[in-house]
């Protein structure tokens, strides 16, 4: 690029990438002068004055180390103060990393990547022995940066000191701040509506925006995870070691398919600890779920959601890519200008332009099940019983509107029995037989989020038929199963939302009526837009920005992809 200024705009503007590809949400700032890049864990560093093309590998390598689990504090502690140590294991362990996370690197970027390299490692413990070892290490590339162990260490302290003194807030201090604001709830200040940490959906001056005027993060159920200390599950902690397990004594709903029985699909599972897929280590199968046998109840109105989505498809819609407009599409020209420089033949479609396009919508809602959801939410009413009156409005709301929309309901029972019971697929008829399907849903057993995501995607790609997709997950965001801890199982989920964006399909996690924690929400769907919301009511409110957020979110995936 021709002046530092420019490339200090495109810095700016990284910041999506860069929470895309680290599975977390990022900063992206300029580095100080004579600096390489580096990253504390929560912003990467670049220097502002080097090309597009460079910011963009300098960006890829720091936050693929972050996905990679390369930066955790015990390993940092090995590398602090033995910079020649950080440089072999970055050598090694950025190639690894790069490697691990080749199916969400823009294609420019994927050359960077040394297979032989990458080869020699399997984990970060490996690239370690390997950099502690007398092995010959070539030097790193200048664009991979550096390790600074010092400040992620002192990053991490911080974020802990953080989350040790947010977990809790003095009541009258609460309703001080609230008050300040203007926002208090008229019941005890707390029932308020949070959109957090997505910056398509939660960050930025939209997310500053919503969160000004809703109110404060609602945090219920203090003191312990998600869903763990409900009724309708059992803990058992040991003073000695770590283990925690959670068992799930609510039953599953017994469904007969006798057409579908022994049979399913298989799908990948990421596994956070070995830093590879698992093939074909899920299998999902479709089960239709048994009518409720008693009348349900009629269709719902909507909840007052149909105004607020109908406007999706009304006035001019901003396209980017255009081959004209009136105005210039700024990524789409950096992009085009850094491909000249790399030497391929540059996308002349650089422009701008507003056009008013008819519906071209479809929609899958996917409705957790899982046995943590029969938990009695703040209003009284069960978390399953609010997120299923949000599930039934989006669908009728969406129908009337015209849009293809489809409805899925999951649990699971380990890696080997993921239950996808379709409410409604997309040909079939909105009526009293969905309603009686809807009804008869029962909570119980796990909730394996990642194979359900992916089968999600999947049925939505195949059958949505549209060019526009969303993909909407209903769900207190307590991914759990047998083999699939909290840790893993975060992992796993945001790493198949990823995927469905990547390709493409937009994504919206909600989670309406529970009290799981806004970070531990975070760790589940990552940078994918989502929101937290006290009351189903409430929906109406902000569902038509969130919408629009997580479709323009797709649209910055697909072309980076």
């Amino acid at each position: 690029m021709a002046s530092d200024e420019v490339n200090t705009d495109a810095v700016d503007r990284l910041g999506m990438l860069a929470s895309a590809l680290a599975g977390r949400t990022l900063r992206v700032a300029p580095a100080g002068a004579g600096e390489p890049a580096w990253t504390d864990g929560s912003t990467v560093f670049v220097q502002a004055h080097k090309t597009t093309h460079d910011l963009i590998e300098a960006l890829a390598v720091q936050a693929s180390l972050l996905a990679a689990g390369s930066l955790e504090p015990h390993h940092m502690r090995r590398l602090t103060r033995r910079p020649t140590l950080a440089r072999r294991y970055l050598a090694v362990e950025g190639h690894r990393a790069l490697a691990a996370n080749a199916d969400l690197l823009p294609p420019l970027i994927r050359s960077l990547v040394d297979a032989d390299v990458a080869a020699r490692s399997d984990s970060p413990d490996a690239s370690m022995a390997v950099a502690l070892s007398r092995e010959q290490i070539a030097a790193p590339p200048d664009n991979f940066g550096a390790i600074r162990a010092g400040k992620l260490l002192g990053s991490a302290k911080s974020a802990n000191a953080r989350a040790v003194n947010g977990k809790h807030i003095p009541r009258r201090p609460q309703k001080r701040a609230l008050a300040e604001l203007g926002e208090e709830d008229n019941d005890d200040g707390r029932d308020v509506v949070d959109i957090f940490s997505s910056p398509v959906g939660g960050g930025g001056a939209l997310g500053k925006w919503f969160q000004k005027m809703l109110g404060a993060v609602r945090r219920l159920g203090e003191g312990g995870p998600p869903g763990a200390d409900a009724p309708t599950h059992r803990t058992r902690m040991h003073t000695r070691g770590a283990g925690t397990a959670v068992v799930s004594t609510a039953p599953a709903e017994t469904i007969v398919d006798d057409a579908g029985q022994g049979r399913g699909i298989k799908y990948p599972e990421w596994d956070v600890h070995r830093r590879r897929y698992r093939p074909d280590w899920c299998t999902v199968q479709e089960v239709d779920p048994r009518p409720r046998a008693e009348a349900s109840p009629g269709l719902s109105g909507g909840c007052g959601l149909r105004r607020p989505l109908a406007r999706l498809g009304l006035g001019l819609d901003q396209y980017h890519r255009q081959a004209q407009g009136d105005d210039i599409d700024i990524d789409a020209a950096v992009e085009a200008r850094v491909e000249v420089l790399a030497g391929s033949g540059p996308d002349e479609a650089v422009y701008l332009d507003s056009l008013r396009r008819h519906r071209d919508f479809a929609v899958l809602v996917l409705l957790d099940t899982s046995g943590s959801v029969a938990e009695p939410g703040a209003s009284g009413v069960t978390v399953h019983e609010q997120q299923r009156t949000a599930a039934e409005a989006l669908t009728v709301a969406l129908h009337d509107l015209g849009d293809r929309v489809a409805l899925y309901a999951f649990h699971s029972q380990g890696r080997s029995a993921v239950q996808l019971m379709p409410v409604k697929r997309f040909d079939d008829p909105l009526d009293a037989l969905m309603m009686r399907r809807l009804h008869a849903l029962v909570p119980g057993a796990y909730s394996r989020l990642g194979a359900a995501i992916r089968h999600g995607a999947a049925v939505l790609e195949r059958r949505g038929g549209t060019s526009r997709r969303l993909l909407v997950v209903v769900s207190d965001g307590l991914a759990y199963d047998h083999g699939y801890e909290r840790v893993y199982g975060a992992a796993d989920a945001r790493r198949a939302l990823a995927e469905a964006r990547r390709r493409g399909t937009a994504c919206l996690c909600l989670t309406i009526g529970a009290g799981t924690n806004a970070e531990d929400l975070q760790r589940v769907f990552g940078s994918a837009a989502h929101a937290t919301i006290p009351r189903t009511e409430q929906l109406s409110r902000v569902i038509g920005p969130l919408f629009r957020a997580a479709l323009r979110s797709a649209e910055v995936c697909r072309r980076v992809a």
